[in-house]
């Protein structure tokens, strides 16, 4: 089984990591787009064009499924890239806001995302579906994404974060961006235990999981 895994930038090396873990039977295979990265201050269209042309090496590799593993990348452009590769299976990031909104006891949770993810549809959808009866924090995280490109994690700054759960009792916090998964030790260290940190890399290993066996019960051949 071949795997591709594609991020504007480090963040999907993240996922691609925790990918080989859970499904170490899989040939994990990365693309990035390190030289426009980060793409979360740039248009949907733009979003669309880089990532599109970004993924054309996992597409070639002929892999058995794609992982987005960027939430800008799967607001902006999932839905039309599907169109484009409809034999190709698109596995997208949407920010944790369903299980966030079981999760806390508190009915206040933050959500960690890039400017584009904070504005797209997609995301929109999610808040008015799983947590119009919720406070949802989106503190200022602009600069995360390239800071951690930058592989300075030491230098994001926290304070919006954990100035939300001291003073507006949030007890959930969404990662919503794969460079983010970088800073998730801090991040925790930071609020402090009774405080969930959530990112998807489980549920994006078994959303393949589901895809592959999906794949390999039509392509067997029928008993006589």
């Amino acid at each position: 089984m071949q795997i591709g895994v594609f991020d504007s930038g480090i963040g999907g090396e993240a996922v691609a990591v925790r990918l080989r873990e859970l499904l170490p039977q899989a040939r994990v295979l990365t693309a990035h787009d390190h030289h426009n990265v980060p793409y979360g201050s740039r248009s949907e269209d733009e979003v669309y064009r880089l990532t599109k042309r970004a993924i054309q090496p996992l597409l070639g590799s002929s892999c058995e499924a794609i992982v987005l593993a960027c939430n800008t990348a799967t607001a902006a452009a999932i839905d039309r890239l599907r169109a484009d590769y409809p034999r190709t299976p698109f596995v997208g990031l949407e920010p944790m806001v369903k299980p966030a909104s079981t999760m806390s006891e508190s009915k206040t949770i933050v959500v960690c995302a890039t400017p584009a993810t904070l504005r797209s549809q997609r995301y929109q959808r999610l808040k008015t579906d799983w947590a119009s009866a919720l406070t949802v924090l989106e503190p200022d995280c602009s600069e995360w994404a390239a800071t951690i490109e930058a592989r300075r994690p030491d230098e994001v700054n926290l304070e919006p974060v954990t100035r939300a759960v001291q003073q507006q009792a949030a007890d959930v916090i969404v990662l919503a961006c794969t460079h983010y998964h970088w800073i998730k030790p801090q991040v925790e260290l930071a609020v402090g235990a009774q405080v969930r940190v959530l990112e998807p890399s489980d549920a994006i290993a078994a959303q393949i999981r589901r895809i592959t066996d999906v794949a390999q019960s039509t392509s067997a051949p029928s008993r006589p």
